[in-house]
């Protein structure tokens, strides 16, 4: 078993319900177990800015599946709720986004996979909800508490609850 942070986000369509989803499909409770799950962000766009406002989360997951297979298995939720990675501009609009962020403390560098996820210390839609369910989670020399810190999060607002 190995313990993995993942960011989800969105900006097209009902974005809360597909990451309800996105969450539901990928968390089986057998290779993935949710152990944790931020609240809801609305963030401004990253790269792409003429865009919508994002919708963001981030988990904390116990996995059975290797980094590869955790992997496969986001990119196939993805593909589930209408995401095309082929056709899409890279940081454009899309229902959704499921990264890999941290993978216990594995360092990986692979053309198709980086984990520590590469630009995590730099995003606030990432470093805001992962401090509440990560704080002490060490990325490199600092925690996630420390890199928050750091970061801007002008823009960043937590959603309320949906309704059950």
């Amino acid at each position: 078993m190995a313990l993995a942070l993942l960011g989800l986000g969105g900006n097209v369509g009902d974005v809360r319900a597909t990451l309800d989803r996105a969450v539901a499909d990928l968390c089986d409770g057998t290779a993935v177990t949710l152990l944790a799950r931020s609240s809801d962000y609305e963030t401004p766009p990253w790269g792409v800015t003429d865009q919508p406002a994002f919708v963001n989360l981030c988990l904390k997951v116990e996995t059975t599946l290797t980094p590869r297979d955790l992997l496969a298995r986001a990119l196939a939720v993805e593909a589930s709720l209408g995401r095309d990675r082929a056709t899409g501009r890279r940081w454009g609009p899309r229902p959704v986004d499921i990264d890999i962020l941290a993978y216990g403390d594995l360092v990986l560098h692979d053309a198709d996979l980086t984990v520590p996820h590469p630009r995590m210390a730099e995003r606030a839609f990432v470093l805001v909800p992962l401090m509440e369910i990560a704080p002490d989670w060490r990325i490199g020399d600092a925690t996630v508490r420390e890199l928050a810190a750091r970061i801007d999060a002008t823009g960043v607002t937590r959603l309320p609850p949906r309704p059950i």
